[in-house]
């Protein structure tokens, strides 16, 4: 059975690129009525192009819960939410703790949990009141590491292993209302990831040489994946029809991680 979105209505954050902007889309293509929250204008003009009528962008930080609630009351206003995906995130391009000075971690930890972690939670904050009238459900993006040490260095992978245990705790806390699930894709091929500014670290994942060789090797499929090999994943969890009983699960998109 092919999901079927028609009639819902739907939030995602960080909406604009790479994962996020294959969702979006991918959720729009199945019916829903799509809100996308996206802080590069430039971004937002090129999906709100590519997604057409019914779906709708709110120029905005996914982390900042002014902003947040603003597209929760818009996304509401025909009826209620159906389902929030966060796709928002920052890497940290492999910082090894012994490099980085004092004031560097202080920083690059403030900035790594308040966009990864604590940004999610208050889209979740948010959009709680409506899901649960709804009986909705939520996807947070996750990460191979949120299971492995790799894919990034110490403080990304740890946000992500904090994420992980969100779903956890979040699917406990808001049963039996509302479903929380996540999708933890592997390294991925045609991305626009950015980096850490309190590290000055300018450079997004589709610039970087050689990465899509690297994934490659690291999965038992032997292949990057595109944004688009894992939108079946949260379209299904999306679904009330198809995943109505699963909550408190991590899918893994990854290609079949191996150490390589």
């Amino acid at each position: 059975m092919s999901p079927d979105l028609a009639g819902r209505s739907v939030v995602v954050t960080g909406g604009g690129s790479g994962i996020g902007r294959a969702v979006t889309l991918a959720y729009r293509a199945s019916g829903a009525a799509v809100l996308a929250v996206e802080r590069s204008a430039e971004r937002a003009r090129e999906l709100q192009t590519d997604g057409g009528p019914g779906l709708r962008v709110l120029v905005g930080d996914a982390t900042d819960p002014a902003v947040l609630e603003e597209a929760v009351s818009r996304a509401s206003e025909t009826g209620g939410l159906d389902h929030l995906t966060c796709c928002v995130g920052v890497f940290d391009y492999y910082a090894g703790l012994g490099k980085l000075t004092a004031a560097e971690l202080d920083a690059a930890w403030t900035e790594t949990y308040r966009i990864n972690v604590l940004g999610t939670l208050h889209a979740v904050r948010a959009a709680v009141p409506q899901l649960r009238r709804r009986r909705g459900s939520i996807t947070l993006t996750l990460s191979e590491s949120a299971f492995f040490p790799v894919g990034g260095g110490v403080l990304y992978g740890s946000s992500k292993w904090a994420l992980r245990g969100a779903v956890e705790h979040l699917a406990a806390d808001l049963a039996p209302d509302v479903r929380v699930n996540a999708v933890a894709p592997g390294g991925t091929s045609g991305t626009r990831f950015g980096g850490l500014s309190s590290l000055h670290q300018t450079q997004t994942a589709d610039r970087v040489r050689g990465r899509d060789d690297r994934i490659a090797r690291g999965t038992l499929l032997g292949q990057a994946p595109r944004p688009e090999d894992h939108t079946a994943a949260y379209l299904y969890l999306a679904d009330p029809e198809a995943s109505g009983v699963v909550t408190g699960t991590v899918m893994r998109t990854d290609g079949g991680r191996r150490f390589a």
